[in-house]
């Protein structure tokens, strides 16, 4: 079954895809049905809780009894994958040495959410976490990843000065430039205005010329 997503407000879904009109290509790419969306990178505290979200669209409703969740562990690119949390027909957590007791599913499969929440973080939690979901019938299982880092103390908080000042320069900048126009409007004004002044008096002279002077040649 091929379909399209519909946005309708109350969570993921899809409605089938009309059939191609003669001559049209219907293109169906790969995962169609399936998409898994997770962060790429969280950050978190030593000794906090952290949540790890992973979300997925599907075409079809989730069913327990063929719905299947797993979430592995990579220490490092090129090491081998953990597993440590699966869902089939229920959730199962397989409580690795690592993690002990720490790990706490806080999603819920039929509103397309499969998060888990990490407890009391430790500087060697700090990898890859996988998140695979497969919903028959869609045939294709979704990925996603999320690079956890552990920080040993709370990260700086941004510094507004440079906001402040970035802020004052554009002001200023501004002010300058609305200044700088004013001037030259007002100059091409007083410049006007003197045109139109020596326009008339030349024409005011002309007047008097014409009706003052009596001309040479009749003397």
């Amino acid at each position: 079954m091929l379909c399209r997503r519909v946005g309708d407000g109350g969570g993921p879904g899809c409605a089938p895809l009309q059939p191609a009109s003669q001559g049209d290509l219907l293109f169906a790419p790969t995962g169609l049905g399936m998409e898994v969306m997770a962060p790429t990178t969280i950050n978190a505290l030593n000794g906090s809780s952290v949540k790890l979200s992973c979300t997925f669209n599907s075409c079809y409703k989730v069913e327990n009894k063929q719905f299947s969740l797993n979430w592995t562990y990579q220490e490092c690119r090129n090491c081998s994958e953990e597993l440590f949390l699966q869902f089939r027909t229920k959730i199962m957590n397989k409580q690795l040495d690592r993690f002990g007791n720490r790990v706490e599913f806080t999603g819920n499969p039929t509103k397309y959410d499969v998060s888990f929440t990490l407890k009391n973080v430790q500087l060697e939690d700090e990898g890859t976490y996988n998140c695979y979901v497969l919903n028959p019938p869609d045939r294709h299982r979704g990925h996603a990843s999320i690079s956890l880092k552990v920080l040993t103390k709370e990260p700086p908080k941004h510094d507004s000065t440079v906001a402040v000042i970035v802020g004052a320069s554009v002001g200023g900048f501004l002010a300058v430039v609305i200044l700088v126009l004013m001037v030259v409007k007002c100059v091409r004004r007083k410049k006007q205005q003197r045109l139109n002044t020596d326009d008339q008096k030349t024409e005011e002279e002309g007047k008097t010329d014409g009706e003052g002077n009596p001309d040479e040649g009749t003397k």
